[in-house]
């Protein structure tokens, strides 16, 4: 229960620091065990932002900050943050994704909000957009959406998939400063001038059932060669996407470069590209103006 006091307590000065005044809301749906943990704040129409990764919701709040004109819905996803766990297995994620997220919709009372994603969160709001397209208006994905058009996942991240390496690596590597740190370089940030971001990302990873999460979590999206076959989005899969979307791509995203982003927005019908100068994976923890800049108008347009 310390670490997540702590937790909460980290929290709450990132979002101070950043000015956003949020509501923390729990409420249950069937999928996970234990109960589901929003941020929610501001008035207007509801955008849905969920984090990739094991991101808590709370990474969003430089972005949150800027994004006026919005109800913003930061949602943890199930076994991060202060999310009760579901089971990660290959076989069911995209099941896990869709019937998460569409619960979390009817539990919020959303019939059809706009989205913002990242990494796998982007995945999972492709995935819903395409199995249920009634509950999307439309996405932005910020970063390289997981597994799209043939990325993957960093080596140093698919190690951690191959289980007596994976444990031996968090063993020598628990969570700490500079080990968030050398992790974010891995995907092309630096947090040398976001600390309070750096502080929220140890304080999340040292949740009790964490550790093990994101080992399972790997495990069911990734292998030493790449991404899980079932789990990739393809061509075909982009193509069949109908609502607006919009691709804001970090210049130095490891997770795919730029050509993937103008890649898709060609296949998407409806769809815009954008690159953030410097950027890397999660380009809006250091460019929140930009990214807000170029996802604004967007939003304004596509909620009207």
């Amino acid at each position: 229960m310390t670490a997540i006091k702590d937790f909460r307590k980290v929290q709450t000065r990132l979002l101070k620091h950043h000015g956003v005044e949020a509501e923390s809301r729990f409420f249950e749906v069937p999928s996970v065990s234990d109960r589901v943990h929003a941020l929610v704040c501001g008035d207007g129409p509801p955008v849905v932002m969920v984090p990739g990764f094991a991101d808590p919701a709370a990474i969003w709040a430089p972005l949150i900050s800027k994004l006026d004109g919005f109800t913003r819905y930061a949602v943890d996803r199930p076994c991060f943050g202060l999310t009760g766990c579901a089971e990660h297995k290959t076989a069911t994620f995209r099941k896990l994704a869709v019937d998460f997220l569409e619960q979390v919709l009817d539990a919020l009372e959303l019939e059809r909000p706009l989205f913002i994603g990242n990494s796998i969160g982007s995945l999972w709001c492709i995935w819903l957009a395409l199995d249920r397209p009634d509950r999307v208006s439309a996405m932005v994905h910020i970063g390289c959406p997981a597994f799209i058009l043939g990325t993957s996942a960093p080596l140093p991240m698919r190690l951690l998939s191959i289980r007596p390496i994976g444990r031996l690596l968090m063993k020598l590597s628990p969570p700490s400063p500079r080990q968030v740190e050398n992790f974010a370089k891995m995907v092309g940030e630096d947090l040398s001038d976001v600390p309070e971001l750096r502080d929220l990302l140890v304080a999340a990873q040292n949740i009790p059932g964490i550790q093990p999460a994101i080992l399972n979590l790997l495990r069911a999206v990734v292998r030493l060669r790449g991404a899980r076959p079932a789990l990739a989005i393809t061509e075909n899969q982009l193509s069949q996407i109908r609502q607006p979307v919009q691709l804001i791509w970090g210049e130095k995203d490891a997770f795919g470069g730029p050509d993937i982003g103008e890649t898709a927005a060609r296949i998407i019908p409806e769809a815009e590209f954008h690159v953030i100068p410097g950027g890397g994976h999660i380009p809006w923890i250091t460019n929140p103006v930009e990214a807000a800049a170029i996802a604004t108008p967007f939003l304004r347009n596509q909620a009207e």
